[in-house]
């Protein structure tokens, strides 16, 4: 990204630009990957002294203001002051908002592509999530949203109203692994009826304030929105996140994270009177049966080095039926080689640089010392794809582990590991009725719950997969794993994924709360209690 100003967001808090304390910088991943020293240098230049020539240099993309206590509480009462004018709008009016948003993101396009390539997203990777954004706000995701918001009968002398009515104050923590794309489900909330504020991760902010206050904000202005209904700050997580938990005027807190402090902060929402909405790890499971078809199963199966693996939502784990194992590890071994590192703008790349990879191969070496075999991979390398014990990327690296009984001692199995890591479990030969209830067993038997997939052409196995299934959020049958469809969810899911209250996470409805209605008409009471 090359641009002759300099982009500049302070804290935007009631529909106003407020100064905030510092600054924080965005320079391109191009510039990470060409010269490291460079370009963190620039960093700490500017952060000591926002004046310096250093904003001129091309790596500088951008910088974003870095809100205080004090201003992270007045977004919060400024979306406290908004709600209840907000909250008065009619639902049509309401929903208006993401029809309008879905154009303005597909006007806006390349620049929202141009943003997420800055903060190191491949570019055919931030094709796919502007696909998600796309889906889940369709005409067919909206219309399905408004059915469910509110729902009317006719029921003698009564009118009947099933509804939801938004929670109030919503205050959303995204990812830093994706900040901009999460950030954009504040839309639903505010769908919903509900003001927001939106925390910009401290490291990488520039994406989301760019969404909130250039994108999303106009549009909010455009339909007349009070001041306040969306609020955005760029602040430390902990500060901002206490904050939320002591202040009474804060509803509901959408956190996105890991799963361990995910559920701690669980605990905190609860006990703070909050409704916590968790967007957590995922470890997915495909399972894939005799009677696939091995090479698309094979392109999904890959699909677990996308950004090399820090996607919450990509495959984890593949169950393989023994007949088909062979086939299948020798296509996903050709597939692997064709990912491929490089500069995030390159359409072709799809691997992203991993910074600490320690953990990566600590897990590696713990499978092989385990009995696990080595496919493909297990290696860093550089820029052009040349193996190097100091490259920042990381080889797609398969592995077969041998047996279900065993699998989930390997903590590549068992956990969400995060990197370009995928173990194929070849289970043991034996009868197909009993396999696939052991299949069936081991997905829903994950601590984890996002999604999970099947690859297979027979019917009855299908139907059983999907009526046995209760693990995870999502199901997939023969398709991509991590494509996005209208009225599917795109995110949430169970267990570990989700926290206690973990279901499919469609935020709209995760924001409101049911409420039923009767609007009677010469009724009487006595008669209705005791009847007639």
């Amino acid at each position: 990204m090359r641009r002759n100003q300099l982009l500049s967001y302070k804290l935007y808090i009631a529909g106003k630009d407020v100064e905030g304390d510092g600054w924080v910088y965005t320079v391109s991943s191009r510039s990470l990957l060409e010269d490291v020293f460079t370009s963190v240098s620039l960093k700490r230049e500017l952060e000591r002294d926002p004046e310096s020539e250093a904003a001129t240099h091309p790596y500088v993309v951008g910088r974003c203001a870095v809100a205080s206590g004090t201003a992270i509480d007045l977004a919060t009462e400024a979306a406290a002051a908004a709600a209840p004018a907000w909250a008065a709008l009619p639902l049509e009016r309401r929903m208006r908002l993401g029809t309008r948003f879905r154009e303005e993101l597909l006007a806006r396009q390349d620049e929202f592509l141009e943003m997420l390539v800055a903060e190191a997203h491949p570019v055919k990777l931030a094709r796919w999530e502007l696909s998600c954004l796309l889906q889940v706000y369709s005409e067919e995701s909206l219309g399905w949203y408004r059915q469910q918001m509110h729902t009317a009968f006719d029921h003698g002398d009564r009118r009947l109203i099933v509804r939801r009515a938004p929670d109030g104050v919503v205050a959303l923590n995204p990812p830093q692994n994706a900040p901009a794309p999460s950030a954009a489900l504040a839309v639903l909330a505010l769908m919903a009826g509900n003001s927001v504020v939106v925390r910009a991760p401290r490291s990488i902010a520039l994406s989301t304030m760019w969404l909130m206050r250039d994108v999303l904000g106009p549009l909010l202005d455009e339909m007349g929105a009070p001041p306040g209904v969306l609020n955005a700050v760029c602040g430390n997580p902990k500060q901002t996140l206490d904050r939320w938990l002591a202040d009474p005027l804060i509803d509901d807190i959408f956190y996105i994270g890991g799963s361990t402090e995910g559920l701690r902060f669980e605990q905190q929402c609860v006990a703070a009177g909050k409704k916590p909405i968790l967007e957590l790890a995922g470890n997915d499971t495909i399972v894939v049966w005799r009677d696939a078809d091995v090479p698309k199963a094979a392109q999904a199966l890959c699909e677990a080095f996308y950004g090399s693996g820090q996607i919450c939502m990509v495959p984890n784990c593949v169950l393989v039926h023994p007949a088909v194992a062979d086939a299948l590890i020798d296509e996903v071994r050709a597939r692997a080689a064709e990912v491929r590192p490089g500069y995030p703008d390159d359409p072709d790349v799809l691997l992203s640089p991993v910074r600490r990879s320690e953990r990566f191969f600590g897990l590696l070496n713990q499978a092989l010392d385990r009995g696990a075999e080595l496919i493909t991979g297990g290696r860093r390398t550089e820029l052009d794809g040349t193996p190097s014990d100091t490259g920042v990327f990381l080889q797609p690296t398969v592995v077969r582990v041998d047996g279900l009984a065993g699998a989930r001692a390997f903590d590549v199995v068992a956990e969400e590991t995060f990197f370009p890591l995928l173990p194929l479990v070849v289970a043991e030969p034996g009868d197909d009725a009993d396999l696939l209830e052991r299949f069936i067993h081991f997905v829903n038997d994950n601590a984890y719950g996002l999604r999970n997939s099947l690859w297979a052409a027979s019917d009855q196995v299908i139907d059983t997969f999907v009526g046995r299934v209760s693990n995870g959020g999502l199901l997939k049958v023969n398709d991509s794993h991590i494509g996005f469809l209208p009225y599917l969810p795109s995110h949430g899911g169970t267990g570990l994924t989700g926290g206690a209250f973990g279901e499919a996470n469609y935020p709209m409805l995760k924001t409101s709360h049911l409420q039923g209605v009767s609007i009677a008409r010469g009724i009487s009471p006595v008669d209705t209690v005791f009847g007639s």
